[in-house]
């Protein structure tokens, strides 16, 4: 009895860990073919200008992050037609330190239908006619409000503030988003149009990069402005630079390993909803649609006290999972023959970084797991199971229990002999993640000119980063798979607070927060007394990386 109940796990670790290497193979696959060479350029720029798509492109900022004004000004650089194009900087009040770097950005780049957009002066929030509990607590959704009920077209893009986009992102966005092909005539084809399309992040740490960071500003300013005016945070700029200091080394790490070979994966199979609200485009018409509870049968009637658009969204985090999830799975007789998600292979969204501790890092994946736990509960609890220590750990003990493989291939069933698989596994698995990642940081796919900064030009082209010596990256590398166990214990089973934009707050079980404090009227107004909008079949989707 009890060998059969061993066989059986040992079979149930066998098929779990084939599955996991199968759908690392997928997205290697869909990686390598589409990130190592460059793409070819957009088709709808090149459309006559009336059947160009209008896109207003959103971007929430909060602080001066890391090279802030070079990730802004990328969406004035785009290569899509300035007349389709409004661009709105999105802040929450005119003391946060970014507001000059917003109105500077409007200054230096004047032809532009650009405006910067203070919450303070939302006329729903402030004012005679607003009240600030007109919206729910999310910090996102109360910055970008205004910015989405007034935009131009139907064309939405929200991109967080601390990416840097190439100058073909939003073409090829669009293209994706409409079906527009080019074809060997020099026209444009039309293929089936996507709801939701969406970026691939990468990290890149700068920490010991300010050689290439010099180089670059003595080249590409603009109007005098450094185009990494903040390239390290001024409390971090006497931090000790030892170990526990380069936590956005493990960032990095894990966003060019794991999360990519898995965002890859699940995006190419499609089986589920895989996005992260770094660079988000869908169709106002849609998303107001689909948030109006008497054209979405997935919602209730006590969801219409909710309002739309994004605004339906405010009381929660995890808005951008949510805003997905919900386009995913709705339709109306208008989104007939739309697929689902598209990623845009090959077009990466860059977020540079810099000054970032272990600790931090630590508390940043925390609160990610905590906050992803109650939207895809079933995908975060075999979480574990797709890291390489623990994944290879199930094949090594597979391999040398069942049978079959001793009496065919002469496996030892022994301890010795599954240490030695067990390491052989992990070895070759950080192998692949080795050789992945120096082609992903080539960027190859990304077009590149004089006003790309150092950080968005990669490791091959000259004025770009450098490649990590293998005794840098393996060290990040250990440290992001050792920490991942003990991370996801911590966040999954010994708590459920997080610590958002400087308070704390508890999670509860329908995402909505409430603050950790003894002010009753605080945490009234944090968790909101209006219920998570409830959708009728709601099967867990896989996957949500924030």
């Amino acid at each position: 009895m009890s060998i059969n109940i061993v066989q059986g796990a040992a079979l149930v670790c066998l098929g779990w860990s084939c599955t996991v290497f199968l759908l690392q193979l997928v997205g290697i696959t869909k990686l390598y073919r589409n990130h190592t060479t460059p793409l070819p350029p957009p088709a709808s720029p090149s459309l006559p200008e009336n059947e160009v798509p209008h896109v207003t492109v959103i971007r929430p900022v909060k602080g001066v992050e890391v090279g802030l004004y070079e990730c802004l000004a990328s969406t004035f650089r785009l290569a899509y037609p300035k007349s389709k194009l409004s661009i709105r900087l999105c802040v929450d009040s005119k003391s946060d330190p970014a507001y000059p770097v917003l109105c500077q950005l409007v200054v230096d780049f004047p032809n532009f239908d650009a405006q910067v957009l203070v919450e303070e002066e939302d006329p729903i929030l402030h004012g005679s006619a607003g009240h600030v509990n007109n919206l729910g607590p999310n910090p996102k959704i109360r910055n970008i409000s205004r910015a989405y009920r007034e935009a131009k077209g139907d064309v939405i893009w929200i991109v967080d503030c601390n990416v840097w986009v190439a100058k073909n992102a939003a073409g090829r966005m669009v293209d994706k988003l409409f079906g527009f092909q080019p074809n060997s005539g020099g026209g444009v084809d039309r293929t089936t149009p996507y709801k939701f399309v969406h970026q691939l992040p990468l990290v890149v740490d700068l920490d010991n990069s300010s050689s290439g960071a010099s180089a670059v500003n003595k080249s590409s300013s603009t109007e005098g402005q450094s185009l990494l005016p903040s390239t390290v945070p001024k409390d971090n700029q006497n931090r000790n630079q030892g170990l526990l200091a380069h936590g956005g080394r493990l960032e990095e790490m894990f966003m060019s390993t794991t999360h990519a070979k898995f965002y890859g994966a699940i995006n190419a199979v499609g089986v589920a909803p895989c996005i992260v609200g770094k660079s988000n485009m869908f169709r106002k018409s849609h998303l107001d649609a689909f948030t109006t509870v008497s054209s979405n049968p997935l919602l209730h009637s006590s969801d219409s006290t909710r309002g739309t658009g994004i605004d339906f969204f405010s009381s929660y985090i995890c808005e951008d999972h949510l805003i997905g999830d919900l386009i995913w799975r709705s339709s109306f007789p208008g989104s007939v023959g739309y697929r689902n998600h598209g990623l845009v292979f090959g077009e990466v969204a860059v977020q540079p970084m810099a000054g970032m501790s272990v600790a931090a890092y630590i508390a940043r994946r925390v609160r990610w797991l905590r906050v992803r736990k109650w939207t895809v509960l079933a995908a975060t609890l075999v979480e574990p199971g797709v890291e390489s220590l623990v994944c290879c750990a199930y094949f090594a003990f597979a391999v040398t229990t069942l049978p079959w493989f001793n009496s065919t291939f002469g496996v030892p069933q022994t301890w010795s002999a599954m240490a030695t698989l067990w390491f052989g596994a992990v070895t070759i698995w950080m192998s692949i993640d080795r050789w992945l990642t120096s082609k992903l940081f080539r960027l190859h796919s990304l077009d590149v000119d004089e006003n790309t900064p150092f950080f968005a030009r990669g490791t091959a082209r000259t004025g770009g980063t450098t490649q990590r010596p293998f005794r840098e990256w393996i060290a990040a590398w250990l440290g992001r798979e050792f920490l991942a166990l003990p991370i996801w214990t911590t966040a999954v089973l010994l708590g459920t607070t997080v610590k958002w934009r400087g308070r704390q707050f508890k999670v509860r079980m329908d995402m909505s927060v409430v603050e950790v404090d003894d002010r009753k009227s605080r945490a009234d107004v944090i968790g909101g007394s209006k219920p998570r909008p409830r959708m009728a079949g709601s099967p867990d989707s896989k996957d949500r990386v924030d």
